[in-house]
């Protein structure tokens, strides 16, 4: 069982289009749920990033094996992607991916995870970001099966 948890909501149709086709196409490889938490319109980043915090934890189970996607954080080429996600998928039934919001991820997140990869240096809309994961995971179960993927 795979599970992101994101911070803020999908609010174009079309990241919702994109979100939808990628979770259609991972159906074939794995269960995956996605999980909303409401960002905090407020100024504050202080108390911002601890009510996200407060709320990301209530989805977080102690078997989880979590994965931070942040700036900070490794490096992987697609293939090193896969090449983990299937170590991690033998190795745990549940993982979880957390996307933070506008402010990023309160550091007691960041500690709790097993595992924190960056898919570049640049800042991404967390909308944006939600479609690259999900793609980069589409990609990597057509990897680890050896299908050829669109191009």
């Amino acid at each position: 069982m795979i599970k992101i948890i994101c911070v803020g909501k999908l609010k174009e149709s079309y990241w919702s289009d994109a979100c939808k086709e990628y979770l259609k196409r991972l159906q074939k490889y794995t269960s995956i749920e996605i999980i909303e938490v409401m960002d905090e319109k407020i100024d504050d980043e202080k108390v911002a990033l601890q009510k996200e915090k407060e709320k990301i934890e209530k989805h977080i189970n102690s078997k989880d094996y979590v994965i931070t996607l942040e700036i900070e954080g490794k490096m992987l080429t697609s293939t090193e992607l896969s090449e983990k996600l299937d170590k991690w998928r033998i190795e745990n039934s549940n993982i979880t991916f957390i996307i933070g919001g506008s402010y990023g991820m309160h550091t007691e997140i960041k500690a709790r995870a097993n595992e924190k990869i960056s898919f570049s240096k640049l800042t991404f809309p967390h909308q944006l970001f939600r479609v690259l994961l999900l793609e980069q995971l589409f990609r990597s179960f057509k990897i680890q099966n050896n299908e050829k993927y669109h191009k």
